[in-house]
């Protein structure tokens, strides 16, 4: 018998043949575009196309024989782990070891450094591309709403439903997320704390073959110039050869903390892009990017704030201790100093 089921609210917009992926995901695609040509699947009672977005409400006619389908070709995948498989299940685990933080909203990682967050050219290991394995009890893959540079390591918020990954969305586009970034820098920054503020633009042309984008800084007044600040503290140094410095952005600019203390003429330790060889590591300390995005405040899509610290990675760990920074420090850096009575 034919079974109907009602589009749930985190399925809203959401094209036919992604709602299968999510809820048949043995499923092949090759059998889901035979049954669609023979009218099988139907919605409100109407043929259904696989590039058709669904809304919530909507009734989904799905074919008696789908269930069956569906649980042989899970069954034969279990029998015969492919090459790809047993790498994808590696990878679950990696994820899953990242989550630092779940409820039933939203999802927290403490990204590796060297991961990616989305695919790109030549890019087939990505955050995203994981995120399959983080479903757990819901119907749908939880959806990304902010990124981190591959190499920078720390708190990535994700949603776990659409309607979550809209609330998150808007919030952060009203910058009501208050993110702290640990970096270790070369050098000393001459003012232990203040305000950067640099306007940031694109520009191409760099690299070997002019094919490298970096960000730099420009007049605010320059037509494709965008308004940057960044709050910093100097939480530490070691004589005048490296400083922990915690940074605050009060804009969200790509690549925007790393040219900022770069502009201050303190690389960030492993930033090539914006450093060159000042930024080189060595000894103890080792020739990876230091940049961590070490905490996260946001309003929590339920009630209340989300509030999460993520320790810091391997290399930056190893390097705090050869420094002598103590990782543990729970001061809020960014409190407003008290005025001295006179």
């Amino acid at each position: 018998m034919a079974k109907t089921v009602h589009v749930s609210k985190d399925d809203n917009d959401v094209r036919v043949d992604r709602w299968f992926k999510r809820h048949y995901p043995a499923l092949s695609h090759v059998m889901l575009e035979k049954l669609l040509r023979k009218g099988e699947i139907r919605v409100d009672g109407k043929r259904a196309r696989a590039s058709e977005r669904l809304s919530t409400g909507q009734m989904l006619r799905l074919p008696p024989q789908l269930e069956s389908v569906h649980n042989r070709a899970a069954e034969q995948l279990k029998k015969v782990p492919t090459k790809r498989q047993q790498v994808d299940k590696l990878e679950d685990k990696s994820i899953e070891d990242a989550v630092i933080y779940m409820d039933s909203s939203v999802i927290v990682l403490n990204k590796p450094s060297g991961l990616a967050t989305q695919g790109g050219s030549g890019l087939t290991r990505h955050v995203d591309g994981m995120l399959g394995a983080l479903m757990y009890e819901k119907q749908q893959r939880p959806k990304l709403v902010h990124r981190l540079d591959r190499d920078t390591s720390g708190i990535l918020v994700v949603a776990r439903t659409t309607s979550v990954a809209a609330m998150l969305s808007e919030l952060l586009a009203k910058r009501d997320a208050k993110k702290i970034y640990w970096a270790l820098v070369k050098g000393v920054p001459k003012e232990k704390r203040g305000t950067i503020k640099l306007a940031l633009a694109k520009e191409g042309g760099h690299g070997p073959h002019g094919r490298d984008e970096r960000v730099v800084g420009k007049d605010i007044n320059d037509e494709d110039a965008k308004y940057a600040l960044t709050d910093y503290v100097v939480v530490d140094h070691a004589g005048d050869e490296y400083a922990w410095v915690a940074a605050k952005p009060l804009t969200g600019r790509t690549h925007q903390i790393r040219v900022h203390l770069a502009s201050l003429g303190t690389p960030i330790v492993g930033d090539f892009k914006y450093g060159a060889a000042a930024s080189r590591g060595k000894g103890e300390i080792a020739d990876k990017l230091h940049l961590h995005a070490r905490s996260i405040d946001i309003e929590h899509p339920g009630e209340g704030r989300l509030q999460v610290t993520a320790p810091l990675p391997p290399h930056m760990e190893k390097s705090w201790k050869f420094l002598g920074f103590n990782e543990t420090d729970a001061r809020d850096l960014f409190a407003k100093p008290k005025s001295k009575r006179k």
